[in-house]
């Protein structure tokens, strides 16, 4: 994947319905892997937070084994597939790399990884405190990461850790 700049912008409410747009999309795609719920993660799914203009939908699938045809299913419709985080999810983004609309996240129903991204946006939804806080680190890395998402992504590690350590799902 190319560099590209980490910029955030204000909060957007059409962000939920093109949640669910893309959700119903996925749903009639995704259906003979699915299990559980597609769930809206990420920034764009906490109200009032700033974000990366980029809606992250997580998919609860059986297994990443038994979703591998899925794949095929998703670069049909148009999403790019990346090897990100292989060992515990499929992950793709659309339209391209070099610019994002939408991350798909197959992830295992249930799985820890399921279960600590959901923890950690309700506690972002329900403590304002800790959306704030999460705001200001925000936007502080990506001035500090201009352009190294993965740099970016790692310095909210140890805030990911105490938020989910708070909601119990550490």
């Amino acid at each position: 994947m190319s560099p590209m700049r980490i910029y955030l912008v204000a909060y957007d409410s059409t962000w939920v319905d093109g949640f669910k747009i893309e959700s119903a999309g996925l749903a009639r795609l995704l259906g003979p892997w699915r299990r559980g719920s597609i769930e809206h993660i990420g920034s764009t799914a906490v109200p009032g937070l700033c974000a990366k203009p980029v809606i992250d939908l997580m998919v609860g699938v059986s297994s990443l084994t038994a979703s591998l045809p899925a794949k095929q299913v998703l670069a049909d419709a148009g999403y790019q597939y990346s090897a990100y985080r292989a060992d515990v999810m499929h992950w793709f983004c659309k339209p391209s790399f070099a610019f994002r609309t939408h991350h798909i996240h197959l992830v295992p129903f249930e799985s820890d990884l399921w279960l600590q991204r959901l923890a950690f946006r309700d506690a972002l939804r329900t403590e304002s405190g800790l959306a704030i806080e999460y705001a200001a680190l925000k936007q502080e890395l990506a001035r500090t990461f201009e352009f190294d998402r993965e740099a970016y992504t790692a310095a909210k590690a140890p805030f990911v850790a105490r938020v989910l350590k708070l909601a119990g799902a550490d």
